[in-house]
């Protein structure tokens, strides 16, 4: 059986994740959805560990190991590198990425 891939956050995606948590809590007085998101988000993440490419190459950068999965209305964009799986970010799916200038 082969060994399940490590997953991991980087800083950005963690920020990305408490920053939708305070905007469900703040703008829209309803805490546990955004408690719900963030768990259903977290849920996403877990199954790349069986099927790491299952989500799709990033269009914006056509990288063949930067892929994203769409959980509307939030893009979760990974970074595959051998076993291991890093969480870049969380966005809203209408958000476009930039490369780095």
């Amino acid at each position: 059986m082969p060994r399940k891939r490590t997953i991991t956050f980087a800083v950005s995606a963690v920020d990305d994740l408490e920053a939708i948590r305070a905007w469900y809590k703040d703008q829209q007085q309803i805490p546990e959805v955004g408690s719900r998101l963030i768990k259903e988000i977290i849920s996403q993440v877990e199954r790349l560990a069986d099927f790491p490419e299952s989500g799709r190459i990033v269009p914006e950068f056509n990288i063949e190991n930067l892929r994203e999965i769409i959980f509307a209305p939030f893009r979760i964009v990974y970074r595959l590198d051998g076993k291991k799986i890093k969480i870049v970010r969380v966005w809203r799916s209408e958000r476009m990425l930039r490369l780095p200038e």
